[in-house]
């Protein structure tokens, strides 16, 4: 949850998001279609753990995704684990954008990764409450 509270905003700049796959391990010279780039492109910056080396998140929608295989398309991913994103939506290159589109993709972004920290902040409470519950069951 610190990740969704502290997020950086600078991701949605194409640059910013490319520079967090260094080391990724699909290159063009591999013949990759799941490339950096492509990556980026499609929304998504690395967002990676130890233990999890290939976890991206949408900017936007903050989908994340993992097990990319070098013939993945990063875009169709996109599209079809997450197809109301409204990144995709837009359906426009980053130099295209209007200040509209940006302020638009903002809003977007905000209302999503609130609904991101509710979500957790109820799963939190739930899980909190069934453990009181079954401490006051052993009292009984």
């Amino acid at each position: 949850m610190a990740d969704l509270l502290s997020y950086d905003f600078s991701m949605n700049r194409l640059q910013n998001r490319l520079k967090t796959f260094k080391d990724w391990p699909f290159t063009e010279e591999t013949g990759s279609s799941c490339t950096a780039r492509k990556m980026a492109e499609a929304g998504f910056f690395r967002s990676s753990t130890d233990r999890d080396a290939d976890i991206t998140r949408c900017f936007v929608c903050f989908k994340e995704l993992e097990g990319w295989e070098p013939e993945d398309s990063p875009m169709e991913e996109h599209k079809s684990h997450s197809p109301k994103c409204e990144f995709l939506l837009l359906n426009k290159k980053e130099e295209d954008w209007t200040v509209e589109d940006f302020l638009e993709l903002e809003t977007k972004r905000q209302i999503n990764r609130m609904q991101k920290i509710i979500e957790l902040k109820v799963k939190e409470y739930r899980e909190l409450a069934q453990h009181v519950q079954s401490e006051m069951e052993k009292l009984v």
